[in-house]
């Protein structure tokens, strides 16, 4: 459908042809992010508007439908709150009316697995159980007749939840829900939000942030990755504690772009989503080449082979705390193993969209999963911690690298977290805002472990079991406010003569016995050996 008396040019929307799931064709509307000439035909890359930058791709003109080409709007940047400039004026991202959509998107051409967002599946009452057990809550007494109070907070939440999402194939509507349900139980904010800038913090020109004090990681692992195409709404002020720091970095045509076209680690050949800060002649290549025990990347086969004749590594650099069956975590210190853990966090970018911290990777401690057979020790994902977190995070980053996606690892690294954080006999939360799979991973995890705790509960003289949400929060060392969140999520909590009770449905007993059916990887206590250190004396460092 290409004509080439038209001139196509960065920032342009028009509809492109790509298949979906199911293998037929459909044409979303997509942006014109970079143009380039290859001897006989030019290719541009895209961005699928309303789909996930893992789906940006090269295409040839025959895809590119120009009869419905919207050209960049010519506008003043427009000035924000704090005087910067917003969004690009090149990029009608966030200026274009969309009253052509339902003719680029007829709903028969939307891909058919978009999942249903949490509100919807909550919306039937299913036939309940008879177990009920009542809540207790904690800061109640102390109040004096307060339980109106947290009804109110409980409506509000429901209210929240309640509000529709744009649908996506990767679904962004359960992290908005979080989102709207943590702000709701979060009363305190840290002050430095409310003055930070919405459109930069210094980050949106270069791959590491200028900041005072310490360079910083966006997201690792954990933000909405649809959300650079949101229009509905500013977003909240970045934070600009731990390793998120949620800035408008991606909106540099340069990092909105894969650079890398294929990674060879070991056995596996990855194909990565997102731009990685790797060295410029290294992107050229057709395939960069990692060391899958050091990960330092190589130009070429004959290089990695010469190198595994030298490197001595068969296992991640550090301790090693846990081990059972084929399956180990190793503690690696970002400030003694500097070089290993910058070039892990450059792996993971390729997987992470917002993450922005490769290089100063002192203040955090990695944890690496891996897979042991007669070779040696594969890695299979990591998590991030920070050695002191005033916010109680326990993870920072969280990967699981493709080929063992979807084998239950994601859980396990999750399951791992939240046993080093009973051993520190604190409760640990990740950092906020969770990306649209890590939501997932979260969301799951949390709701089998609490179920797990209510369907273990004991009547006692024939009454309700009673729990309250500070005990479950002490068993789990999940933070109260993700213990509330998923409570809410799962419809159990209900007000009944003066005080709230959760009921299981026969649904949620019966998925919950299913899922546990399923969920053979499992962190044994016994296997783990690790003591926590007093990372605020500095001699530890």
């Amino acid at each position: 459908m290409a004509d080439t008396s038209v001139d196509v040019v960065e920032g342009c929307r028009l509809p492109v042809l790509r298949k979906n799931q199911e293998n037929e064709d459909e044409w979303p509307l997509a942006e014109i992010l970079s143009v380039k000439d290859i001897p006989g035909k030019k290719l541009y890359y895209v961005h699928y508007i309303d789909f996930n930058k893992r789906l940006d791709e090269w295409v040839t003109p025959e895809r590119l439908d120009l009869k419905k080409l919207q050209f960049p709007k010519k506008e003043a940047k427009t000035p924000t709150k704090n005087g910067l400039s917003g969004s690009r004026p090149s990029s009608p991202e966030r200026e274009v009316v969309r009253p052509a959509r339902p003719e680029v998107h007829p709903p028969s051409t939307l891909p058919a697995i978009t999942p249903a967002p949490a509100h919807q599946t909550t919306q039937t009452q299913p036939q309940r159980k008879s177990l009920e057990i009542t809540v207790q809550t904690p800061a109640a007494p102390s109040r004096g007749k307060t339980l109106p109070t947290p009804k109110r907070k409980t409506e509000s939440v429901s209210s929240l939840t309640s509000q529709p999402s744009p649908a996506t194939p990767v679904s962004t509507e359960s992290p908005q829900t979080y989102s709207s349900a943590r702000e709701t139980f979060t009363p305190k904010t840290n002050s430095r939000e409310e003055h930070e800038p919405l459109t930069t913090n210094g980050t949106t020109r270069r791959l590491i942030p200028s900041q005072p004090g310490r360079k910083r990681k966006a997201n690792c692992g954990v933000t909405d990755e649809d959300s650079q195409d949101s229009t509905d709404g500013i977003p909240s002020a970045p934070r600009m504690t731990g390793s998120l720091v949620s800035d408008r970095s991606h909106d540099d045509i340069v990092t909105r772009m894969k650079n890398i076209d294929c990674i060879e680690l070991g056995r596996h050949r990855l194909k990565p989503w997102y731009f990685s800060p790797y060295p410029q002649e290294l992107t050229a290549l057709p395939i960069l080449y990692l060391c899958e025990f050091c990960l330092k990347y190589l130009k070429s086969l004959k290089c990695l082979q010469r190198h595994l004749t030298k490197c001595n590594l068969r296992h991640p650099p550090g301790n090693e705390i846990y081990r059972k069956g084929t399956i180990s975590f190793f503690e690696i210190d970002g400030r003694k193993n500097k070089t290993y853990s910058q070039n892990l966090c450059l792996l993971a970018k390729c997987f992470l969209d917002h993450k922005t911290l490769y290089y100063d990777t002192d203040p955090f401690l990695f944890y690496v999963m891996t897979e042991y057979d007669s070779k040696g020790f594969h890695i299979v994902g990591y998590f991030s911690k920070e050695k002191e977190s005033t916010e109680d995070y326990n993870v920072a980053c969280i990967l699981t690298l493709p080929p063992y996606q979807r084998r239950g690892y994601g859980k396990l690294l999750i399951e791992f977290s939240y046993e080093l954080s009973k051993v520190e006999g604190k409760t640990g939360t990740p950092e906020k805002p969770l990306s649209d799979l890590g939501l997932l991973s979260y969301r799951s995890y949390w709701s089998q472990t609490i179920l797990e705790i209510l369907m273990d509960l004991k009547s006692e003289n024939g009454e309700r079991p009673q729990i309250t949400i500070n005990e479950i929060s002490e068993i789990t060392s999940v933070k109260k406010e993700d213990v509330i969140s998923t409570l809410q999520y799962l419809n159990l909590i209900n007000y009944y003569k003066g005080q709230y009770i959760l009921t299981l449905s026969e649904d949620i007993v019966e998925g919950h016995e299913r899922a546990m059916q399923k969920r053979h990887l499992r962190i044994d206590p016994k296997c783990l050996h690790f003591t926590p250190k007093d990372w605020s004396k500095r001699g530890k460092w």
